[in-house]
Order: structure tokens, then C-alpha cells, then sequence
């Protein structure tokens, strides 16, 4: 089969919009570079279904992700990481912004270790435990 054109005749428009999919799911993606070896050889044709309009019942039955399938993907736990990100802002506000951070000392230490290129062990001793481990 392989070099050999090929067109594929089939009553399913879904294997078109896969092949032309943007941004894929894992899935999906899955059966997109199952397809991909065949690509240049392969037209896919259309050709309505006399006795099966809706002949495209597997495709709505989803995949259970269990590690005894084939096709078991482990799921990563979801990192929240929290993050203020201000550009633009005037003087003014900058600096109420650094006069709130030396209200709180370990605001203000975590804004001087953050300011600077390294690690400080003298200045992260500072940290309150709790605060210590979330930064270390």
C-alpha cells in the first residue's frame, strides 16, 4: 500500500473535517498522525450513504482513559499557579504597590528575592516557614 494512490470513498464528511482540524484534542490528534503516513497518496471522497444516513455512530462513544487501554494516557494534575503581571502603570501606583509589599515583611522580602538575578539564603532565611517552603 505504501506509494500506492489511493481514493477513499466513504459516507462519513467527519474524516475530511479531522484531517482539517486546527487545534485537535489528544484523541483526535491521535488519529490524525494515524492518518498522516497516507496523506499525500489518499483522497477522501464523499458519497452520501443510500442505506445508512447516519451511519457515524462509534465516533460519539468516547474512549475511556484507563491504564488497562491501549490508548491509556495518564492525566497530569492541574497546576494553579498564581501570577500578577502589571505593565503600563504610572508612578503613583507603583509606588503604593511597593508601599503595600513593606507593610507585610514577607511580601517585602519575597519582592527584594524577586527583584534579584539568584537565590539569597541570607534573605529567604527571613521567610516565615510557611512562606519559606512555597518559595524554596
Amino acid at each position: 500500500m505504501y506509494g500506492t494512490v489511493l481514493d477513499v470513498i466513504m459516507d462519513c464528511n467527519s474524516v475530511k473535517v479531522l484531517l482539517n482540524m486546527k487545534k485537535p484534542n489528544r484523541n483526535m490528534l491521535r488519529c490524525q498522525i494515524a492518518i498522516q503516513e497516507y496523506r499525500g497518496n489518499m483522497t477522501i471522497v464523499h458519497k452520501s450513504g443510500k442505506i445508512h444516513k447516519n451511519s457515524d455512530g462509534f465516533s460519539g462513544w468516547a474512549l475511556v482513559n484507563t491504564p488497562e487501554k491501549l490508548a491509556w494516557v495518564p492525566q497530569e494534575p492541574e497546576k494553579h499557579i498564581e501570577v500578577t503581571c502589571v505593565t503600563g502603570i504610572g508612578k503613583e501606583f507603583s509606588k503604593k504597590v511597593i508601599e503595600s509589599y513593606n507593610m507585610y515583611e514577607n511580601f517585602h522580602i519575597l519582592f527584594q528575592l524577586l527583584m534579584k538575578d539568584c537565590k539569597d539564603p541570607s534573605l529567604s532565611s527571613k521567610l516565615d516557614e510557611v512562606w519559606k517552603e512555597s518559595y524554596d
